[in-house]
């Protein structure tokens, strides 16, 4: 029998991704989709990209018995939609930022709003499944990673757990334009983004305690210290995060390959590459891929990570929790190799 999933806010970049995967999943189907700038309007004409709906409508509300919800509305509003599905017992997968951080005091330090259901924190499962694939499986809640600490971790997970660097990480992350959402608004146009690279939200953006807070529980040495300056460039998709940390003894690069591969050898779509990867290697796919490399006389380990911010970033990765969580082979759905050029 088919997984029937719901999904809120279907008219975002990563609600319509996962109507374009959920296409070609052979055990899950998409059976309600909401959009409230757009409820009544039939799937493939507000997005012809997803003709083949055909008569498949977006709704205000998903008023359909479905398995699992995939929430992808804004930070505080996506918690608040998931509520009801929460409390009756329907699975949810929350795209949104608003189960990542396992403290309510964190989320309003950060967000700048109180947690609208904090007594469900300790219930979230963070879902990275390189990292947590037994809990995501058994878990009724699961918070998606963001795009930038999603390569980010995935870049320094093994180096951290395997107590290789100390002090502070450093990451320099690039986005693409989509990153910023489908209803962005101004500054993210043509004539602004082209030809251009800026920086933005440095020290303040809410992904730093994300990677701060995950990169902490893998380390033996106690809390990692994270500096996180995002970037946005002018391509459509993907995130490149660079990580910079101080290794703690001298590391032949060798011994650090052989450490990254044997930490990602069950893994499913995260590959170790011998050079550093570039993210048209990985557009529409749910592939991250990750290159440490060893800077001998400095004494610093340069972990890159990159990933189709839509895909693994957002909306493959809940497809690929949800595949954990209905006991599917984590492939389901997301077979497909990266586009290029």
């Amino acid at each position: 029998m088919a997984v029937n999933v719901g999904v809120i806010n279907v008219t975002g970049f990563a609600g319509m991704e996962a109507a374009r995967i959920l296409w070609a999943h052979p055990e899950a189907r998409l059976v309600a989709a909401t959009g409230r700038s757009l409820a009544g309007q039939k799937l493939g004409e507000a997005f012809p990209h997803l003709a083949e709906y055909g008569d498949f409508t977006i709704q205000p509300e998903i008023d359909v018995d479905v398995d699992v919800v995939l929430s992808a509305l804004p930070t505080a509003e996506s918690a608040q939609a998931c509520l009801p599905f929460i409390r009756s017992g329907v699975r949810v997968v929350d795209i949104a930022a608003d189960f990542r951080l396992n403290s309510p005091d964190a989320f309003e330090e950060w967000f700048g709003k109180k947690h609208p259901a904090p007594e469900l924190l300790d219930q979230a499962v963070y879902g990275l499944p390189e990292l947590n694939a037994s809990a995501i499986a058994e878990s009724k809640l699961v918070a998606n990673p963001g795009c930038y600490p999603e390569a980010s971790i995935l870049a320094m997970a093994p180096a951290i757990a395997a107590g290789l660097v100390e002090g502070q990480v450093i990451v320099d992350a690039k986005s693409g334009v989509s990153g910023a959402g489908r209803g962005s608004g101004g500054g993210f146009g043509y004539a602004n983004v082209n030809e251009d690279v800026s920086a933005y939200k440095i020290g303040v953006h809410n992904h730093q305690p994300e990677i701060a807070q995950e990169l902490s529980k893998l380390s033996p040495h106690g809390a990692v210290d994270v500096t996180f300056v995002p970037h946005l460039v002018p391509m459509t998709r993907g995130i490149h995060a660079t990580c910079y940390a101080k290794l703690k003894t001298s590391i032949s690069q060798d011994a650090v390959i052989d450490i990254y591969r044997e930490f990602y050898k069950d893994a499913t779509f995260t590959r170790v590459t011998d050079a550093p990867p570039h993210t048209k290697n990985t557009v529409g796919s749910n592939f991250c891929l990750v290159h440490p490399a060893v800077d001998e006389r400095g004494g610093v380990l340069v972990a890159i990570g990159v990933l189709d911010n839509l895909v693994k970033g957002a909306a493959g990765q809940a497809i690929e929790n949800v595949n954990l969580m209905f006991g599917l082979s984590p492939r389901a759905g997301l077979e497909q190799l990266p586009v290029f050029p």
